[in-house]
Order: structure tokens, then sequence, then C-alpha cells
């Protein structure tokens, strides 16, 4: 089937269109780089032409509060009415496990209204929500050093690698709608801190990496279970562990 993956260029958008066109099916990378930009409206009519499902897995090129909310609530209109009119029947979109449970940060914000926008459209549609990628962890070490330490929030973590998050969409895409939100996360809830001294600990760092209730994740103050599934038996574990993804990188 044709599949149109918005913010097809970036790091989940690259694996899922590969991983879907592995599968056999049509995927089209769709980005502002090709001419469609959900933002202003550009080249959608014409990308969904004949398009069975929508994959969004679109990202704000600002993080500032009032920019990223813009960014999910003008394009995710757009995107749906598009959508509608090309009569597709499945949108997919990446979302964020704990998105709705992490007051303080405006990017949750707004995914939780792109959210709200999605199920409430009347299109067939699932939401997926994944926990943080492991691509990111070291960039979390990097904004939680204070001095000569390195301090990370008191809480768990799960996170998953950006190719089983892509493998994961890429299984919900042509299955059928299941207007519901699921979750996704990787194989090892651990620590936040553990996640980070695994990370630098792999490229030579030896920084202390500490564990305190007042550390903030963005902005966000977090309780011990804000960034995992809150459905843990329910939710898909990705295979790769963070130990074999640090060798491998």
């Amino acid at each position: 089937m044709k599949i149109v993956v918005m913010g097809g260029s970036g790091l989940i958008g690259r694996h899922l269109t590969a991983e879907l066109s592995r599968q056999g099916h049509e995927a089209i990378a769709a980005s502002p780089s090709s001419g469609v930009n959900a933002l202003t409206g550009e080249g959608l009519a014409r990308v969904l032409a004949g398009a069975e499902v929508v994959v969004d897995v679109s990202n704000s090129p600002s993080f500032e509060d009032a920019a990223v909310l813009d960014f999910f609530e003008r394009s995710g209109r757009n995107l749906l009415a598009a959508e509608r009119e090309a009569s597709v029947k499945h949108h997919v979109a990446l979302s964020i496990v704990g998105t709705d449970r992490l007051a303080g940060n405006g990017y949750f914000l707004a995914k939780v209204a792109q959210e709200r926008l999605i199920a409430t459209s009347g299109l067939p549609y699932t939401i997926v929500r994944a926990t943080q990628f492991f691509e990111f962890v070291a960039t979390i070490a990097r904004a939680s050093v204070v001095g000569d330490r390195i301090i990370v929030p008191d809480a768990d973590f799960q996170p998953i690698a950006a190719a089983d998050v892509a493998a994961a969409l890429a299984d919900v895409a042509p299955a059928p709608p299941r207007n519901t939100t699921i979750e996704i996360a990787g194989p090892d809830r651990l620590p936040f801190r553990d996640f980070v001294a695994h990370s630098i600990a792999s490229t030579g760092d030896r920084r202390e990496v500490l564990a305190d209730r007042a550390a903030r994740y963005f902005g966000a103050a977090l309780d011990k279970g804000s960034l995992v599934p809150e459905h843990a038996k329910a939710a898909r574990l990705g295979p790769t562990r963070f130990e074999s993804w640090l060798a491998a990188a």
C-alpha cells in the first residue's frame, strides 16, 4: 500500500521509510526538503493522492513553547484536513510516553494538543507513544552537567532504539486502526542515572553521575514513573539493549 511518512527525512522517518520499503510498501518520505510542508499545507494534496496510510513523525524546528505549540496545532490541522480530502484510511502519529503526565514543559503540552486533534478528528487513527530514544541519552547527559558532575532526575528510565521505534511503527501502519493510544519502550527499566552513567563511560568519561529528586527533565518535574509506560504489561518492548547499542554505535 502507499504509505506517506511525514517527517520522512528525520531520524525516525529515515528508519521507517526504509523498513516499510523492505516490507514491499510504497513508502513516501515527505518533508519540506521534498516540497511537502504540513505547516503551510504546501504539497499535501499531491503527496497524499492515493495514500492509504499517513504516519506523522514530523517535529517542530523550534522547541520554544509558543512555536512548538503552533507547529503541532497548525500542521496537525492541515494534515488531518488533507487526509480527509484524500480519503486516507489510517492516521498514525508518534508521540511521547508520559506526555500527559509531565507539567512544566511546553513541548509535552504541545504533543498533548496534537494528540487531542487526532483523537477528535473523526479519522481512523493510532497514536504510538514512545519512550526517549537511545540516540538522545548523550545529549541529556551534556545538558545535565553541573560543575564537574552530572546530575539527573531520581526517576526510572526505559529508553528505546530509534530503529525499534521505526519497526513498531512499520507494524502498526498497515494494520487496522486501533483508535487509541499504545506505548512502546526499550527492554530494560532502570534508574535514569544508570543509562547516563553507561553512556558517558562508553566514551571514557568518568565523571560522577548523581540522581537528585529536584533535578528537572527539560523543565519538567518527574515522579519515579513519569518517563516509563503507564501500562507496563501492555507496552510493546523493543529488542535492542542499551549496552549492545552503545557497543555498536
